[in-house]
């Protein structure tokens, strides 16, 4: 007789047990439930009414698809755009059509740099080397070349306490154009 009470002991404890850890996991999936509509806009509910958690899950579905759709259209628009700026310039890459020119007469440097009217930062980037060596920009020239290339003439001055020479700076200029891509 004491077998069977205790038998009947441990199988209410096991219920017990199965029974706590199934309402646990039902809070666990309502709090992930309230945090995944959290997430979505709230114009999945014209009259304002609490959604069921079946019509919040299919919500959410819903959205996601739709922002994958969007995703996939603004990828093709992304490519569509970069094919049409390809098919205009008539090269698959913009370093290809950069290009820069250093001439040296005494003290004084011509730059010459063509690259696309995209990469502008090259010649804010050549303007500052200049000006951590101490090289004074004098002028600088910019024009347009094509739709999408640009042409700039910048004339400097080498001050005379510049002691790296010129032919390191000129080789550091042609790696930093060419180098990039």
């Amino acid at each position: 007789m004491a077998d069977l009470q205790q038998g009947d002991q441990q199988s209410s404890r096991r219920a017990m047990e199965r029974k706590t850890i199934e309402k646990n996991r039902r809070i666990h999936m309502k709090n992930l439930c309230s945090q995944l509509n959290s997430l979505l806009p709230n114009n999945n509910n014209p009259r304002g009414e609490p959604l069921s958690r079946v019509d919040q899950i299919d919500g959410a579905i819903n959205y996601i698809k739709n922002l994958e759709t969007k995703v996939k259209i603004a990828e093709k628009h992304r490519e569509s755009l970069r094919e049409r700026k390809r098919s205009r310039s008539g090269c698959s890459s913009s370093s290809e059509t950069r290009k820069v020119e250093v001439h040296e007469m005494g003290s004084l440097l011509r730059i010459t740099l063509v690259c696309d009217y995209e990469d502008q930062f090259i010649l804010r980037e050549i303007i500052r080397m200049l000006n951590e060596d101490n090289i004074e920009v004098k002028t600088l020239h910019s024009s347009l070349t094509s739709a999408t290339s640009s042409l700039h003439v910048l004339n400097a001055e080498i001050q005379q306490s510049y002691n790296l020479g010129t032919s390191v700076l000129i080789e550091r200029l042609k790696i930093f154009v060419n180098g990039h891509g």
